[in-house]
């Protein structure tokens, strides 16, 4: 499989504009470009000089006391909104990431294929937004390898591959793709997943993995929670914030662990070096003192934790 890399690129945005708006109610509704909503809470920032890594920010950003950060707000749980706020993982993150630094870390919300231009215009300071860490990003090259950026630098904070959703209490016992051979799986027509299914069945034989496609991931849960499937296939955190959400958590399980999981990063210009060293040190600070833990353990994806702050380990 090689789901890891291509999560939230163009391949995926068709599933991800599909999870966002099944996800979370009332979520953003995006034009095609530039940067459209603030989270509510910014405001006149204030630095705290008195914050452990204050010293190693640029001083742009101790004067500034705000560090100004590009999202495309419609993936729960790692970005969405709720109440006219930008929340989720990676806010929550941020939000340690800032206590460390003494600086305010403020999310404003555009579509995802505007983030990179964003940074090079500096229109933004950096990216959080479930952003594969891949060597095309590194080197400004679209997924088709055309040059269409100076290129990024990744601070590694988050693992995520794809995941398996089943049924409650999983009355099919599915563990892995391999469980999958001579059942039905449902999905989403046209995504990275139902390719992932379409390589399974290969794989299965004479021992048919039959695929039911859908228009919506909607669909295919409902299929699901049905029993009319055994499987739907997902990115590891929306498969368990649906998991702990659908029916107040009694439609659907997460089977198995995850596959080929990969680094999401915070991206920023190759020349803001001093700035990702500083959020690198701020990783590591959180990573140490439990306060990185605790957000994983709020949205319940312990699983993609990170042992320790990495630079451009994408691939």
């Amino acid at each position: 499989m090689t789901a890891s890399n291509t999560r939230r690129t163009t391949a995926a945005r068709s599933r991800i504009a599909a999870v966002g708006a099944i996800a979370v109610a009332g979520a953003l509704l995006l034009t095609a470009c530039g940067d459209q909503t603030k989270d509510s809470g910014s405001g006149a920032a204030k630095s705290d000089s008195s914050a452990p890594l204050f010293s190693k920010l640029p001083k742009k950003y101790q004067d500034a006391g705000v560090i100004k950060v590009g999202t495309d707000a419609a993936y729960a749980p790692m970005e969405f909104t709720e109440g006219g706020k930008i929340v989720g993982i990676d806010p929550d993150i941020a939000a340690a990431l800032g206590k460390q630094l003494g600086v305010k870390f403020e999310f404003t919300s555009g579509t995802f294929d505007g983030l990179l231009t964003s940074v090079y215009t500096g229109r933004q300071d950096i990216i959080m937004s479930a952003m594969s860490d891949t060597k095309k990003r590194q080197d400004g090259l679209d997924d088709k390898g055309k040059k269409i950026g100076k290129g990024v630098d990744f601070v590694d904070y988050f693992n995520s591959g794809v995941s398996l959703l089943v049924k409650k209490g999983n009355p099919q016992k599915i563990q892995s793709l391999d469980d999958l051979c001579g059942k039905s799986v449902a999905v989403q027509r046209g995504t990275i997943y139902e390719d992932t299914f379409k390589a399974q069945a290969t794989k299965c034989g004479d021992k048919k993995l039959t695929i039911q496609a859908f228009d919506t991931d909607a669909e295919a849960q409902t299929r699901v929670k049905s029993g009319g499937a055994a499987a739907d296939l997902n990115d590891y955190p929306v498969a368990a914030y649906i998991a702990k959400t659908s029916g107040g958590g009694k439609d659907f399980e997460v089977a198995g662990g995850q596959t080929d999981a990969g680094p999401f990063g915070i991206a920023l210009g190759k020349e803001n070096t001093q700035l990702r060293d500083a959020i690198k040190e701020a990783l590591d600070a959180i990573i140490k003192d439990g306060s990185y833990t605790k957000v994983l353990e709020k949205w319940d994806v312990t699983d993609s934790a990170v042992t320790k702050a990495t630079i451009n380990a994408g691939s």
